[in-house]
């Protein structure tokens, strides 16, 4: 067996390197802040955030994706007790090339600003 080490790998066409048709790393990723002024704190093809009212917000890729059928993923931390909380894409909004609207849900269902949002996209780059 043959072992290969890198320390980066590029895909000789551009865009997101694969293994059996496969992405190796998240098209996009952001950790914001999504209370008073939202802010990104860390990011990866994550062009800007969008504040679009209580608990939703826009994430904004600096690269488009290859279409709208990519998945996202999140997780968040508030600061009110007990730190139960969900995360859903925004049911009011469908997913755009450009970017992907998200809503936070507490656990009692209510959407609600949260001090750290977390989103991972998975998918093909345009």
């Amino acid at each position: 067996m043959s072992t290969v080490k890198a320390n980066d790998l590029t895909n000789v066409t551009g865009g997101i390197p694969t293994v059996k048709s496969q992405q190796l790393i998240p098209t996009a990723w952001v950790s914001f802040n999504g209370t008073g002024t939202v802010a990104i704190k860390d990011a990866e093809n994550v062009s800007s955030i969008s504040d679009l009212g209580t608990g939703i917000y826009r994430v904004n890729f600096a690269v488009n994706m290859a279409n709208t059928n990519y998945c996202i993923q999140g997780s968040n931390i508030g600061s009110l007790a007990p730190n139960y909380y969900s995360f859903i894409a925004a049911n009011n909004a469908a997913p755009l090339v450009t970017g992907i609207a998200v809503q936070v849900i507490r656990y009692d269902a209510v959407i609600s600003d949260m001090s750290h949002v977390n989103v991972t996209v998975m998918g093909g780059q345009a």
